[in-house]
């Protein structure tokens, strides 16, 4: 099994930023995905910088902070930011959305970081108004997408060519997270040859504990995400620990 552990959230804050390159760094995290349009986006570019060996993608955000581009009302309230939630994203604008959508991606090349694939934050991109704007830029830049297809995409399915792995849980999520949970994920995809464990790992500081209700959970992910039991189940198993990169 060939599997890739990324944490989401990446620039969403230092806090998050640092959990993210010493989950990397010391323990089983191969690939993070970057928020750019949160506070903690530079530090986190620069920290990416200096560890090459973590792949990077793009975390792209219709829910959560403000948006990159200028003019998209059918997709922030009245004070400029994103809505929370999905439901106005049946109804919004499929041009806004991709004009959103595009200028995130744009920001994540300029910073010089290569993007190893795209996923986003609460799942947006398997949306119904948003996966096909998504599928679309994913050809655009040659990249492959987190596993989006949900009920009844089956069609879309059929007709993308973009790469994703055969396999993907976002269990790993929760108060009671232990060694055994992450371990339990990866058995349940034994017979996948490529999947993705989706982490959250994470320090905490003022703008994760004021600005997200998941919070010291990311601390317990850390430190299962590092132990050195969940590194030598690893290497017991004969896991290879790989980037998006290594798809295709």
């Amino acid at each position: 099994m060939k599997l890739i552990v990324n944490a989401d959230d990446f620039g969403y804050s230092k806090g998050v930023n640092l959990g993210i390159v010493e989950a990397h760094r010391e323990g089983v995290v191969t690939s993070a995905t970057l928020m750019v349009n949160m506070e903690g986006f530079e530090h986190a570019v620069g920290l990416a910088k200096e560890h090459p060996t973590l792949g990077v993608g793009i975390h792209l955000v219709l829910t959560c902070g403000s948006p990159v581009s200028q003019d998209v009302p059918s997709l922030t309230d009245g004070e400029g930011r994103f809505r929370r939630g999905q439901d106005h994203l049946t109804s919004a604008a499929p041009e806004e959305i991709e004009r959103e959508l595009r200028a995130q991606l744009e920001r994540f090349v300029a910073s010089g970081l290569k993007l190893t694939h795209i996923d986003s934050h609460h799942h947006v991109h398997a949306h119904p108004a948003v996966l096909p704007i998504v599928l679309k830029l994913a050809e655009e830049y040659r990249v492959p997408v987190r596993y989006p297809w949900m009920s009844g995409s089956q069609e879309q399915r059929d007709q993308s060519s973009v790469l994703t792995t055969e396999g993907f849980s976002h269990h790993f999520y929760g108060d009671d997270l232990t060694v055994q949970s992450f371990v339990r994920i990866v058995e349940d995809m034994a017979d996948y040859p490529v999947v993705e464990i989706m982490t959250h790992p994470a320090y905490l500081d003022e703008a994760i504990l004021t600005g997200s209700s998941y919070a010291k959970q990311r601390t317990t992910e850390l430190k299962i995400l590092t132990a050195a039991a969940l590194k030598q189940y690893i290497r017991d198993q004969k896991i290879q620990l790989v980037t998006f990169s290594e798809l295709g």
